[in-house]
């Protein structure tokens, strides 16, 4: 080819010149960081089917924020406990099971105990120092009426009395907290004799019998042994994660609604504590909720979802559920009504759900005819 003629000089210089400007062109950096484009075009209906889509104009407007997260579920610590062996000794029988409801000073377990019988003996000597000091006590003060004794005698007499009274009511004491009935007790302030030396292990409060820790056999230590858990289950703590740029909308007494998988009704609460502490692995604030456990489905370390309704008034752009559409990427749009009667098609950014509404941050502006009835419609004709 002769590429010395001054036409096919000129070409070839314009087509460098083409080929350097596309490969030195660059996309701006903000537009490559922005949402694609939609490329569709406005879909124009007749006016027939026009009626059946209603558009309707979006307005800035107040709203209480929802803050939905994650959250996990946990006894009530008012209303929940661990039952610590009050004696040692192996376990002789356990008198209840997981799901059993209990009241506050059932027998859970009884224990065959040295600390028992110890105890037990203990007691009689002290009542009987006591009946004896009293005995004395008394006899005393009837000789000195007669100038039989000082008074000196007789007042050391009393002290003697009230000290052993009051060793007998210690010793009384410690069968109690070893879990001793009043009957049983009441027979040993009689004198009759006890059948059995078994120590028990009682409930401290009314509940369910969550969790039993021990077995028949089972050597347990005093004030060390966890033996059962009884919890007050008609109410639940759920520990819900809340982070920073969420935390400003949460107040105490917002009300929460909980939902599970395990059933389709939400449960309904109220926040009543948010922690002083960030997790330093999650960052998260942890924000408690006391839920009503209606049906006792709520059980402990149950994974939920939990969503707070904030008393904090902001604004923004609101549109209805129905309103929102997804792509084939699963990416959020709407159809957009413009001046001429025809429909395009929107690509949005979604805030959170408040009711049966989303706030839109993004892709739409005051004054924009949503449509919120029909949009199915138009997605159908626009793939045809």
């Amino acid at each position: 080819m002769n590429t010395n003629h001054p036409a096919l000089a000129l070409v070839s210089l314009g087509v460098v010149a083409l080929f350097v400007a596309g490969c030195g062109s660059r996309p701006d950096a903000a537009a490559a960081d922005a949402p694609p484009p939609d490329s569709t075009s406005a879909l124009v209906l007749p006016p027939a089917q026009r009626e059946r889509i209603d558009a309707k104009p979006v307005a800035s407007q107040s709203f209480h924020p929802v803050v939905t997260t994650t959250g996990t579920v946990a006894f009530d610590g008012n209303q929940s406990t661990q039952v610590l062996a009050p004696i040692s000794g192996p376990v002789a029988r356990i008198l209840v099971q997981p799901g059993d409801h209990v009241t506050q000073g059932q027998a859970l377990a009884y224990v065959s105990s040295p600390d028992f019988a110890s105890a037990i003996a203990d007691y009689r000597k002290a009542d009987a120092q006591a009946s004896n000091a009293k005995r004395v006590a008394d006899l005393d003060q009837q000789l000195f009426k007669n100038d039989a004794i000082a008074r000196r005698d007789m007042e050391q007499a009393q002290t003697d009395a009230v000290t052993a009274a009051a060793d007998r009511d210690a010793a009384a004491q410690q069968l109690r907290a070893l879990g001793v009935s009043d009957s049983t007790l009441h027979a040993l302030q009689a004198g009759q004799p006890v059948a059995t030396a078994y120590g028990v292990i009682r409930a401290p409060i009314e509940g369910t019998l969550v969790e039993r820790l021990i077995t028949p056999g089972e050597l347990l230590q005093a004030g060390t042994t966890p033996c059962f858990t009884v919890a007050d289950i008609s109410k639940m703590w759920v520990m819900a994660n809340v982070f920073g740029s969420d935390l400003g909308k949460v107040q105490l007494g917002d009300i929460a609604t909980v939902t599970t998988s395990a059933t389709p009704q939400p449960f309904r609460g109220r926040v009543d504590n948010i922690a002083a502490l960030v997790d330093p692995t999650t960052k998260a604030t942890q924000v408690r909720v006391l839920v009503t456990n209606t049906g006792r489905l709520l059980k402990k370390d149950m994974y939920v979802t939990v969503a707070i309704q904030s008393r904090h008034t902001e604004n923004g752009l609101l549109i209805p559920v129905s309103a929102v559409l997804r792509d084939d990427d699963n990416r959020p749009f709407v159809f957009v009504q413009d001046a001429k009667g025809g429909y395009e098609r929107r690509t949005v950014a979604l805030g959170p759900r408040v009711d049966e509404r989303y706030e839109i941050t993004a892709g739409l502006h005051a004054g924009d005819r949503v449509v919120s009835e029909g949009g199915l419609f138009l997605q159908f004709a626009q793939s045809q």
